[in-house]
C-alpha cells in the first residue's frame, strides 16, 4: 500500500468515525429524550395511581355511606310499618267510636220519633186543632220528586206535617218552609183543599229556636218530663 493510499484510508476511517460519533450522539440524545419521556410517563402513571387510590378510597367511603343509608332506610321502613300498624289501630278505634256515636244518634232519633208519635196518638191535637188520623214516616214519590214525612196528622179540614229531631237546628225550620211544605203540596195533590200546617218537634229546645218557629208560623213541640208541650200554639196556614 502506498503512502497515498494509506492516507486516503486513514482519512476515510476518520470520516466514518465522525459519522459514527454523530450517530452515537444522536442515539444518546434520542435515549435521553426517551428516558425523559419515560420519566414523565412514570410520573403520570404515579399520579394516576394516586388518583385511582383516592378514587378507591372515595368509593369505599361512598359504599360505607350507602350501607349506612340503607341501614337507616331499613330502620325508617320498620318505623313506618310500626306507625302504619298504630294508625290502623287508631283508625279502627275511630271507626268504632264513629259507629257507636252514629248508633247513639240513630237511637236518639228513633227514640224522639217514637216519643212524639206515641204522644200524638194519645193526644192528637195541635193547639185548638184536633186530628183524626196520624201517619208515621209517610213516603211519597212523584216523577223525580221523592220525600218522606216523619208524622202527618189529618182531619176533614186540615193536614199538618211534623218534622222530628232529638235536637233541632234552625236550618230545620228553613228546610220546612223551603222544601217540606212545598213538597207535600206537590206529592199529595188530593189534600190541596185542606189547610196545611207545619210543626217542629224537638226533644231539646231553646228560646232562639222557639222564636224562630213562631216567626216562621210553625207549631213547636218539645218534651217536658213524659209529656209533650206545645210551646208555640199559633201557626199559619201554608
Amino acid at each position: 500500500m502506498t503512502d497515498e493510499e494509506l492516507k486516503e484510508l486513514v482519512a476515510s476511517l476518520a470520516i466514518a468515525q465522525q459519522k459514527t460519533d454523530k450517530k452515537i450522539d444522536k442515539l444518546i440524545i434520542s435515549q435521553q429524550k426517551t428516558d425523559a419521556q419515560l420519566a414523565k410517563t412514570d410520573a403520570q402513571l404515579a399520579k394516576t395511581d394516586a388518583q385511582l387510590a383516592k378514587t378507591d378510597a372515595q368509593l369505599a367511603k361512598t359504599d360505607a355511606q350507602l350501607a349506612k343509608t340503607d341501614a337507616q332506610l331499613a330502620k325508617t321502613d320498620a318505623q313506618l310499618a310500626k306507625t302504619d300498624t298504630k294508625l290502623d289501630k287508631v283508625s279502627a278505634k275511630i271507626e268504632k267510636i264513629a259507629e257507636l256515636v252514629g248508633n247513639i244518634a240513630n237511637n236518639q232519633g228513633d227514640f224522639a220519633e217514637e216519643f212524639f208519635y206515641r204522644s200524638l196518638i194519645n193526644d192528637p191535637n195541635l193547639g185548638q186543632i184536633h186530628f183524626d188520623t196520624i201517619y208515621r214516616n209517610l213516603p211519597a214519590n212523584k216523577n223525580k220528586l221523592q220525600d218522606e214525612f216523619d208524622i202527618v196528622l189529618i182531619n176533614e179540614k186540615c193536614v199538618a206535617i211534623v218534622e222530628i229531631k232529638q235536637k233541632a237546628h234552625p236550618k230545620l225550620i228553613d228546610d220546612m218552609l223551603a222544601r217540606k211544605l212545598p213538597n207535600f203540596r206537590t206529592l199529595f195533590p188530593y189534600y190541596k183543599e185542606l189547610k196545611l200546617y207545619g210543626a217542629i218537634a224537638s226533644m231539646v229546645s231553646n228560646n232562639k229556636l222557639v222564636d224562630r218557629a213562631k216567626k216562621a208560623g210553625l207549631f213547636f213541640l218539645t218534651q217536658q218530663g213524659n209529656h209533650i208541650v206545645l210551646v208555640n200554639d199559633k201557626a199559619k196556614v201554608f
